[in-house]
């Protein structure tokens, strides 16, 4: 059945539900062509209900029969769903449907994956399983039989019976239909347990198929970390006898927080020392707590409606960041969420896919899983704790866990709770979620007779639907420094609320240099030309790391910036600035690696289009080659003494100490290879003995185009494991030279391995493609061709990774007028393919325009 026509759904429009449920009784006959799902679900009217007509959500289901208190009916059907009569007070509804699981390839509902019955349901997965009011505002308690013959059968709440080819679950906290969660396969489980501080003994499992038991450990020690963690930061207790983790191969997300039974892309769970990096260990910690987290924030408190996404989404996202600094560093996870953020999230507003943290409206609510609502949406709860403090933060949270446990909740129950706890006005606060865009602050000053001036002047570009823009209330954090880098202002919070504000400094012996917006304490741009000595004075002693770490930012971005519009060389004094950094045994090494990195090509095409010039991605690339070979050649000598003594010895540990000693270690072997031919990687690839140190050193070999032995040596020894090849893939496309980048895509599309069907194999080209800027956006659109060929062949079968991928062409308008019209014209081929998706329907507009 093809998709019905767009529809527009609006926040204005929200209407209670008309009906409630009471409970939900699901059975499940598994077979992969005719699954049969029979639900007995008790209804009630909703008193507060505005909605006078019976509607039940489905899709692409088959309905056998259907009855209501026991007599038959025949419902109203369409594409979507059906109608039906139904009594003034309670009833049963009771429906016979059949679903094809092994048809489902949009990954969305009950699908197979090798062979294993999967779901997933959020956002609107559900409706595609039986006839059911699929809104998150509907919660019930869901009983669940299945029926099957795979020896592991799975669903949400506690086991409750089970015999030869069947099991029983039962979950007594209510539920919407989003966070159902079904499982069955040939599985194995490493276990163990924990026990809470309410005293409940917790079963834990991670499910996985039985050659990944191996790769467990890890994610089973985050597990347990997130769970002591969330008890002793937030006082909150898991709330079931039982917590499983499945893996699974074929999943369009990182991972679902289902009630009491996770699913995870395998990607986000698996880790093992010889298969896995520092980065992926890192990744596995943190949406382990993520997922876990959610427990509580989305499961216990869930969102009204879709449009309060940020809800749990933005607030669980701040507290796995959160998870993660205390575990690892605050100072460097700060960097690189604020990396991810610009990366991202700053495209995002800076574009034609702009929307508020909490948008109006939408066409498909799988479109609005994005930077904005997640990043974006954490940022905002950061300023909230920054501008109510720690002890009003916890007040705050504390009232929201209290007044909203079990309820759907919105944005203005949540920002209530920090009025009542906190008494303070955050009115204007509230338009962080409405007003889409990044706000830029400009900074200026002045320094008379021992007073300082800052002044500081908000503004939002327009975007999408929303050309005016009014002032936002923004946390600054600033403190100043004298001109020996001793500190004579501590930090102090200034709280923006006007379009343009002045705040004094008095009684200073000298023109103090500021160190403004510190812990990137809000989401913003800021624009303040600082001189290079200045910089270089907080790049030595600014008391903020996260300030420190910006002004060598900020060096390096000038130093590029040069080197793409005149082909200058790096300016002696920030030579002389990376040398002290690298040497300073004093500084963190993980922190020190992240000095030395130079900003990325897309951050210096950022900057060029805010200086109003348009980026040429071929000479970005050669320019930022040009630098990074004048930083090897001046710092060859330290950087040859850093990398010795940074090798970690004795066996692989992923905590935070020896991957921050391997990160720098790493990164000065990224430049040492632009010196000695490789022969150090080369040296490291073959004595490697785990993955972050192996792929590292495959990595510099093909930046120099060399290592073609090296990358056969890795595939004949990985094609066994999936999750590796994935690097495989991705390695050779993002290290690529920009005149072979297209090409070596398409080959790889032909490599026996290449299975398309599969998210993290399309994604580890096609992404690889997008992400490699000069490639990608090559003069002849070769590129756009490539990349919009494949979504048109991915889209009948998978729409969400179709519609995801499409904003590869989103920063379309900030290129020259040739590649602009290459890639309208590669967006319009894709936007007339027939029976095109809903999702990549809307995506595809929105870009257009």
């Amino acid at each position: 059945m093809k998709d019905s026509a767009p529809q527009t759904v609006y926040l204005a429009d929200y209407a209670a539900p008309g009906w409630l449920v009471d409970s939900v009784h699901l059975t499940f006959r598994l077979d992969p062509e005719t699954t049969r799902v029979v639900s007995r679900i008790a209804f009630r009217p909703n008193p507060e209900g505005t909605q006078d007509r019976f509607y039940l959500d489905g899709e692409n289901l088959k309905l056998i029969g259907a009855t209501i208190d026991g007599q038959p009916v025949t419902p109203e059907i369409t594409a979507t769903g059906l109608t039906c009569p139904v009594p003034d007070g309670p009833f049963v509804w009771e429906a016979d449907v059949e679903i094809a699981p092994a048809a489902n390839t949009a990954l969305d509902g009950l699908y197979m994956s090798g062979g294993m019955y999967c779901t997933q349901c959020e956002a609107e997965g559900f409706r595609k399983i039986t006839y059911y009011p699929d809104r998150p505002d509907v919660m019930g308690i869901f009983s669940v039989r299945i029926e099957g013959d795979m020896p592991v059968l799975l669903s949400n709440g506690n086991p409750v019976a089970s015999g030869d080819g069947w099991a029983e679950w039962h979950d007594p906290w209510p539920k919407p239909a989003y966070l159902f969660a079904l499982v069955a396969g040939d599985l194995v489980a490493h276990s163990d347990r924990f026990t809470t501080t309410e005293g409940r003994d917790v079963a834990l499992n991670i499910w996985v198929r039985p050659g990944d038991l191996d790769k467990c450990a890890f994610g089973m020690a985050a597990l347990k970390a997130s769970m002591v963690w969330d008890e002793q930061v937030y006082g909150r207790a898991y709330d079931l006898d039982l917590f499983n983790i499945v893996a699974v191969d074929d999943f369009n997300m990182g991972a679902m927080e289902n009630k009491g039974l996770n699913i995870f892309n395998s990607s986000c769970v698996l880790a093992k020392s010889d298969t896995s990096t520092d980065a992926d260990f890192e990744r596995i910690e943190a949406i382990i707590a993520h997922e876990y987290f959610h427990n509580w924030t989305g499961n216990r408190i869930t969102c009204r409606d879709w449009f309060q996404l940020c809800l749990k989404e933005g607030l669980t996202v701040f507290r796995d960041q959160t998870f993660t600094g205390d575990l690892r560093g605050h100072a460097v996870k700060r960097i690189d969420d604020a990396l991810t953020l610009r990366a991202r999230q700053f495209r995002e507003d800076a574009g034609p896919l702009a929307h508020p943290v909490r948008p109006a409206s939408f066409v498909e609510i799988n479109n609005f899983y994005t930077a904005t609502v997640y990043e974006k949406g954490a940022e905002l709860v950061g300023m909230l704790k920054r501008l109510v403090g720690d002890d009003g933060y916890r007040a705050a949270l504390t009232l929201y866990f209290d007044r909203h446990d079990g309820q759907a909740a919105t944005i203005e129950d949540w920002l209530q709770c920090f009025t009542d706890a906190t008494g303070r006005d955050l009115t204007q606060f509230a338009l962080w979620y409405a007003q889409a865009g990044t706000p830029q602050i400009t900074v200026t000053d002045d320094f008379v007779d021992g007073t300082y001036h800052l002044t500081l002047a908000q503004m939002t570009p327009p975007t999408p639907g929303q050309p005016d823009k009014q002032p936002l209330h923004i946390p600054v954090a600033v403190g100043l420094l004298a001109p020996d880098g001793s500190e004579v202002v501590p930090t102090r919070m200034l709280e923006m609320t006007q379009a343009r504000q002045t705040y004094t400094f008095a009684d200073l012996a000298a023109r103090p240099i500021p160190s403004v917006l510190r812990d990137f304490s809000a989401p913003v741009i800021l624009n303040h030309t600082q001189s290079a000595a200045d910089r270089g004075v907080l790049l030595a002693h600014d008391s903020d790391p996260f300030n420190r770490w910006e002004a060598g930012r900020m060096l390096a971005r000038d130093v590029l910036l040069a080197a793409v519009r005149d082909g200058k060389a790096p300016d002696p004094a920030y030579l002389d600035g990376l040398r002290a950094t690298l040497t300073d045994d004093q500084l963190h090494p993980a922190f020190r690696a992240r000095i030395l990195a130079l900003p990325s090509e897309q951050d210096v095409a950022d900057a060029l289009v805010r200086a109003g010039e348009t980026p040429d991605p071929e000479r970005i690339h050669s320019a930022r080659r040009q630098v990074r070979q004048a930083i090897a050649t001046a710092l060859d000598a330290q950087m040859d003494a850093v990398f010795a003594t940074m090798q970690v010895p004795g066996p692989y540990d992923p905590r935070a100490e020896d991957a921050g000693r391997r990160t720098l270690s790493n990164t000065v072997l990224s430049y040492l290879t632009l010196l000695d031919a490789g022969h150090r990687a080369a040296a490291q690839y073959e004595g490697a003995d785990n993955m972050t140190q192996q792929i590292a050193a495959l990595d510099c070999l093909l930046d120099i185009g060399a290592g073609q032995e090296a990358l056969a040596a890795f595939r004949a020894q990985w094609q066994g494991d999936r999750l590796v090849m994935d690097k495989w893939f991705g390695l050779q496309i993002a290290r690529s030279d920009p005149a072979e980048t297209v090409t070596r895509a398409e080959s790889l599309t032909r490599d026996p391995a290449f299975d398309w069907k599969n998210p993290n194999r399309f994604r580890s080209v096609f992404g690889a493609l997008a992400g490699h800027m000069a490639g990608f956006h090559r003069q002849d659109g070769a590129g756009y061709d490539l990349l919009a060929d494949w979504l048109i062949k991915l889209d009948p079968l998978n729409p969400q990774t179709t519609a995801r991928m499409v904003t590869a062409f989103d920063a379309m308008a900030r290129y020259d007028a040739t590649r602009q019209e290459l890639m309208r014209a590669a967006l319009t081929r894709i936007a007339r393919t027939p029976n095109l998706s809903r999702d990549t329907t809307e995506m595809v507009a929105r870009i257009l325009g």
